[in-house]
């Protein structure tokens, strides 16, 4: 791996392979780029994305680009309402020598694409969140870590509930950030259609080994963040509290609950991210609002005035953010 002077050195290091990793994945994909850049964030930031969208948006082609552009190992779990457990994080076989040996379930790779998350119960869920929080399983007493660097993409389809298990919001809370993807523009779509009707082929080139991953995930820590941000970004979470001395008029009036301390910790990681990976050395306000729906949408829960009345949680992010 390359060695860097000083962290100025390698954050203009890192910013250069954002840019080539943004290149080889719009070989492939097209029509998502905000998309592809709030996954990146997340990588970088060390924490795990949550994508809404409806089938057919090219969600396992973008974790399976993603990761070969990144030079990870990935693996797709589709989960179904009879998936067990064990079928996530592996199982005790009896051996040849009659000696019990433990056989690694998928989630044992570097980037997992966990489909339609909702749809199996919450014991299953439970297993796979909890790997995503302490980066180990534990199967017979015996704990085993996982690979780095480890993330997490879970879908879910907005549309069709039934037969479905929601996540609770403690589980919800595990993921970084909470993204939209939705339908690609018209010409976006001609593109996709033109260059996935053909037989013709992309040469994806690997941009980043997972040594250097882990190390730009640590560079982004020590990455400096003025007072004045750091107030910001925890006072933003702090207003979303509906009992909070910082609340905001709308959270009094239709949230129901607020974003915990995570939310005010991934802000910082996220501005910190963000900021880098645009040309700054030290995040600024801009940054924090810039992740801040991601972060708080799947955070913050309406109550009933706020149904009554036609309020989202998007309008009232918007309401915090002016």
């Amino acid at each position: 791996m390359t060695k860097f002077n000083d962290n100025v050195e390698a954050i203009d290091a890192l910013r250069k392979k954002h840019d080539e990793i943004l290149k080889e994945i719009n070989k492939k994909i097209y029509g998502q780029d905000q998309v592809i850049k709030e996954v990146l964030i997340s990588i970088f930031s060390r924490g795990h994305c949550l994508l809404i969208g409806v089938p057919g948006l090219a969600k396992t082609l973008l974790v399976n680009t993603i990761a070969e552009v990144l030079g990870l190992k990935n693996k797709r779990i589709q989960f179904t309402p009879d998936l067990m457990p064990s079928d996530i994080i592996g199982t005790e076989i009896l051996g040849e020598n009659r000696q019990f040996k433990f056989v690694k379930g998928p989630i044992f790779a570097n980037f997992i694409l966990a489909d339609e998350i909702n749809r199996t119960p919450p014991k299953t869920q439970a297993a796979l969140l909890e790997a995503m929080q302490e980066r180990s399983v534990t199967a017979a007493g015996t704990e085993y870590k996982l690979d780095e660097p480890f993330f997490v993409m879970a879908t879910q389809n907005p549309i069709e509930q039934e037969g479905t298990y929601p996540l609770p919001e403690a589980q919800l809370d595990r993921f970084m950030f909470n993204i939209m993807v939705g339908y690609p523009n018209f010409e976006d779509e001609l593109t996709v259609v033109k260059n996935t009707t053909t037989d013709k082929e992309f040469d994806i080139k690997k941009v980043l080994t997972a040594e250097e991953i882990i190390f730009f995930q640590g560079l982004i820590r020590k990455v400096p963040i003025n007072d004045n941000v750091l107030e910001y970004a925890v006072k933003l979470a702090n207003k979303t509290r509906p009992d909070s001395e910082h609340a905001h008029e709308y959270t009094k009036k239709y949230l129901h609950w607020g974003a915990g301390p995570r939310a005010s910790q991934y802000l910082v990681i996220g501005a910190k991210t963000h900021a880098v990976l645009n040309g700054k050395y030290t995040p600024d306000i801009e940054d924090v609002k810039a992740i801040a729906k991601i972060i708080l949408r799947h955070r913050i829960i309406k109550n009933y005035k706020a149904e009554a009345d036609g309020i989202s949680i998007e309008m009232i992010i918007d309401e915090l953010l002016k």
